[in-house]
């Protein structure tokens, strides 16, 4: 049963949401998320639900769920996931990650608020070497 699994806290992962350098007129504007293992394992079963929700005006808005997995993420490594289209920054935007590292399962939502994927809160990316918006 779920209450019998013991989650440990998520430590050295991050998730990362990067403007595309290339921008094409008349198409939408898209910037592209990021998982990063900080760990020093190789992270097994990684399991990443993503949604986009929220309310405007008063109408509830989302978007649908894709989920992707990973049969592997090793130390220190990366994997670029989807492509997000900037129309949907008005919307809270939801990556949960689950992941298998030394037996234990590990579990943790990230939650990129409404309206803050924007340039006031970039960061350096690790790897990338690229400005964007970053959750440990």
């Amino acid at each position: 049963m779920l209450k019998d699994i013991e989650f440990k806290k998520v430590e050295d992962f991050a998730v990362a949401i990067v403007p595309r350098n290339e921008k094409i007129e008349g198409e939408p504007e898209l910037w592209d998320c990021y998982l990063f293992n900080l760990k020093d394992e190789t992270l097994k079963c990684v399991i990443i639900n993503t949604r986009s929700y929220g309310m405007v005006d008063g109408i509830e808005q989302k978007t649908a769920t894709f989920r992707h997995l990973i049969d592997e993420l090793g130390p220190l490594e990366y994997v670029k996931l989807e492509a997000v289209d900037a129309a949907l920054f008005h919307l809270n935007t939801e990556i949960w990650v689950s992941f298998l590292a030394n037996n234990h399962l590990y579990d943790k939502r990230y939650t990129f608020v409404s309206e803050s994927i924007n340039p006031t809160n970039f960061t350096t990316i690790p790897f990338l070497n690229q400005k964007g918006v970053m959750i440990k």
